[in-house]
């Protein structure tokens, strides 16, 4: 008698574990706009305008971003998923080597690339407030002769 209560209790602890999981994952899909004035680039002049655009279904996230500023407008994008697996993204002018994966109710995004024989990386949290209206994104990029941090504000 004693093995089918372990195995019941073992059986509701997995559901257990398994839906506090999913309903820890903040709902991050949707079109987000730069708010430029609550976001912070430092030395650098922020873009005109971004949009991204955020899909996540299950563990497969695609972030497409379009921005703006003096040089034009560029757009990228980008697919990972969710769990930690490395990914590779095409990029203009080569490839991006990344992963994505929560850290609790918050979204690690690290990607490098090689740009004329140059080593970029970035990592970004991603936070969703509380009324899933605004999302930011912190940064922390480093290039060889040095290290900084942005802050993105996006607004739904």
């Amino acid at each position: 008698m004693k093995i089918p209560i372990r195995c019941a209790l073992s059986t509701f602890c997995a559901l257990f574990l398994t839906a506090s999981a999913s309903a820890a994952t903040p709902n991050i899909t949707g079109d987000w706009k730069l708010n430029p004035a609550k976001s912070a680039y430092g030395k650098f002049p922020a873009p005109q305008s971004m949009l991204r655009k955020v899909m996540l279904d299950g563990v497969k996230l695609t972030i497409s971003t379009t921005q703006r500023g003096a040089q034009g407008e560029v757009t990228s994008e980008y697919h990972y998923t969710t769990d930690g697996k490395p990914a590779v993204n095409k990029v203009s002018g080569g490839e991006s080597k990344g992963s994505a994966q929560w850290i609790g109710d918050k979204l690690m995004v690290e990607s490098s690339r090689e740009v004329q024989g140059v080593v970029l990386s970035q990592k970004e949290i991603w936070t969703l407030s509380s009324d899933g209206k605004m999302l930011t994104v912190d940064a922390h990029v480093s290039i060889p002769n040095g290290e900084f941090d942005v802050k993105q504000v996006f607004e739904r």
